[in-house]
């Protein structure tokens, strides 16, 4: 599927290249021991090898090494048993070193795939180049002060994962899933905790165009550190429309970095883009290559937990679950998890529709999330068999939704506390079926000559009379072999 431009000479299409940085959940940083954790007060995780003081040695941090490699496994990629750190040289004011140690011509994760789903229900494969491992700079703080820029070099040395894609996605959408996908993956893993504002995670998109029936690529500009995935597509979606329009024009597009600005929806230059040998790549004196062995990643891959694609076969091939209801379900570890508690024992598709429709809705209604959701799997699975074991009726779970939702509470015991219990007692409702026939004569007539829909009246008229306690369906059976004679 391709991303129609229609321009005033001719229909373009989108090309799309994603590098996607990571931050790596470790306590302490790449090449230091300096602690890793967000929102800490300006320059208090600083070691003297973050500060680059003479003399300071990198010392490779073992846990990052393991993280990458699972992340790597997750992504059905290839481990490389052999590779490098390098030094790439550029000068920042918040790059203490004046290089950073990154991964060139040998990163620890090779080529890779990555299946995602669209809309449609239509399943993309994206290839993966490689995923290399970098430290990252610090930051520059512009606003605190009219002529002066601060430096925070809190982040300088954590680690970065750069997972970056062939240029194999053609629109916006594609390039939403693929990072939502790459975000899902790393948090069940736990190797990334994929907070894109905190900026744990963020995405360079590179864009390019070209004429339907071209092969080619022609020239991309990348737009660096875009933290959402919305901000993401209305970065794509400008940038394409403006390359066909510089092409259009008789101009040719400048290869070149690029900021997004969220208030206007646009990009803007940031520099001319570099290329690899504007670097001066070479091997970091100071560390020695990396060297993996093959029981080294079995015993990763073996203690690897179960990932959204085998999970979601899984619930449609063992639940009976529909291909969208199960990608819903399996896109969040902690949904997963509490869905699978909720279907234990119970029918996994009624399940399936109590989380996605309603405890999804009230938490979005409530600006919350299911790691703080007021119904906890346990009682929302209790709800569920109340119904099944029809103590309440569907009606009345609702109510009984609403009450857990606002308080926490079991429902067995509000059920118990409001005097809820479903009516299954044959005389009761006889009584309250006799009682709306006669109230109602010309509906019961109507019945009688064949007008069926007016059962569903009569069933509201009883459920009304019992306050929704009586059983719907032996109301309506009820029903149905009176106003048959």
């Amino acid at each position: 599927m391709s991303y129609l431009i229609k321009g005033e000479t001719a229909d373009w299409e989108l090309v799309i290249g994603l590098e996607v940085h990571a931050q790596v959940i470790s306590n302490s940083k790449l090449f230091s021991g300096s602690a890793t954790s967000f929102g800490a007060d300006p320059n208090s995780h600083v070691s003297l090898v973050d500060a680059a003081m003479p003399g300071m040695l990198p010392v490779i941090n073992a846990h990052c090494i393991d993280q990458a490699i699972k992340t790597g496994l997750g992504l059905n990629a290839v481990i490389n048993r052999h590779s490098v750190f390098e030094r790439k040289n550029y000068f920042y004011a918040d790059l203490p070193q004046g290089y950073q140690i990154s991964q060139f011509l040998h990163p620890i994760v090779g080529e890779g795939m990555l299946e995602i789903q669209l809309k449609d229900g239509s399943i993309r494969e994206i290839a993966i180049e490689r995923l290399h491992m970098e430290q990252d700079a610090g930051k520059s703080i512009h606003d605190k002060d009219p002529r002066r820029t601060y430096i925070d070099l809190n982040r300088a040395g954590v680690c970065l994962m750069e997972i970056v894609s062939h240029p194999a996605m053609y629109t916006p959408e594609e390039a939403a899933a693929y990072v939502r996908k790459i975000r899902s993956i790393v948090r069940y893993l736990e190797t990334c905790d994929g907070n894109m504002e905190e900026g744990s995670m963020r995405a360079d998109v590179n864009v390019s165009v070209r004429k339907f029936g071209e092969t080619g690529l022609r020239t991309r500009t990348e737009t660096k550190n875009v933290n959402s995935v919305r901000f993401m597509m209305q970065a794509i979606e400008f940038e394409a429309q403006r390359h066909v329009e510089v092409w259009e024009s008789g101009g040719e597009v400048k290869q070149e970095t690029r900021l997004f600005d969220p208030d206007t929806g646009e990009t803007r230059p940031m520099r001319s883009k570099e290329e690899a040998h504007d670097y001066r790549y070479f091997p970091d004196p100071d560390l020695l290559p990396v060297e993996l062995s093959e029981a080294q990643i079995d015993a990763i891959r073996s203690a690897m937990p179960e990932l959204p694609d085998e999970k979601k076969r899984r619930f449609m091939a063992e639940l009976g679950l529909s291909a969208y209801d199960a990608d819903v379900l399996v896109a969040e570890r902690e949904t997963a998890n509490y869905f699978e508690i909720v279907a234990k024992g119970r029918d996994a598709k009624v399940a399936a529709n109590w989380v996605i429709s309603n405890l999804f809705g009230a938490l979005n209604a409530a600006d919350k999330d299911i790691s703080n959701s007021p119904v906890s799997a346990q009682n929302l699975g209790k709800l569920l068999g109340l119904m099944a074991n029809e103590t309440i009726s569907g009606r009345i779970a609702k109510e009984v939704f609403e009450i857990m939702f606002e308080t926490g509470s079991d429902p067995e015991k509000i059920v118990q506390e409001k005097g809820l219990k479903q009516i299954t007692d044959s005389g009761a409702i006889e009584a309250a079926v006799d009682q709306a026939i006669a109230d109602n004569p010309d509906q019961a007539d109507e019945v009688r000559q064949g007008n069926g829909k007016a059962i569903g009246w009569f069933v509201g008229q009883v459920m009304q009379k019992t306050q929704g306690k009586a059983n719907p369906q032996a109301v309506n059976k009820m029903l149905r072999d009176k106003l048959s004679t």
